[in-house]
Order: C-alpha cells, then sequence, then structure tokens
C-alpha cells in the first residue's frame, strides 16, 4: 500500500462582535492553504496551527459560522490570537 502524505489544511476565521459566531472567510488545502497562510503572514494575522481543527472546519462553507460543538475549541484558540 502507498503512503500519500496528508495535504496541509489552512482555514481562516472572522468574529465580529454582536455576531452570533466565528465564521468561515477562508478555507483550502495545499497550496491553496500556502496562500492563505502566506496572505494571513503578510497582513500580521495571528496563526493558530492545529490540523484537527482545520479539518474539522474546512467542511464548511465560506460566510458559515461555526457549529455550536467547536465553540469551546475556537474560543480557546481566539484568546491565543
Amino acid at each position: 500500500m502507498a503512503y500519500e502524505k496528508e495535504k496541509k489544511t489552512a482555514v481562516a476565521l472572522e468574529y465580529t462582535p454582536g455576531e452570533q459566531a466565528p465564521k468561515v472567510i477562508a478555507s483550502g488545502r495545499g497550496y491553496l492553504a500556502d496562500k492563505i497562510i502566506d496572505v494571513a503572514k503578510e497582513e500580521n494575522v495571528p496563526i493558530h496551527k492545529d490540523e484537527k481543527l482545520a479539518r474539522s472546519l474546512s467542511v464548511l462553507d465560506i460566510g458559515e459560522y461555526i457549529p455550536q460543538e467547536l465553540y469551546s475549541i475556537v474560543a480557546e484558540v481566539l484568546v491565543f490570537v
């Protein structure tokens, strides 16, 4: 069986006070993930590495609010950043 390394995943979140929850504003794998990370670095946006969380968030559509079951995990990340 051949082993293929899983591609990097990146998801950008935005939270505006007064909105119901953070929402996905960018998501991608591989090359697109690298570009999302590059733009974040250029704009001095804090980056938090958590592949498991990124994979969970990557199934959401752009503009979609994060599901309630991820609130506590994302809250911990937002405190970090």
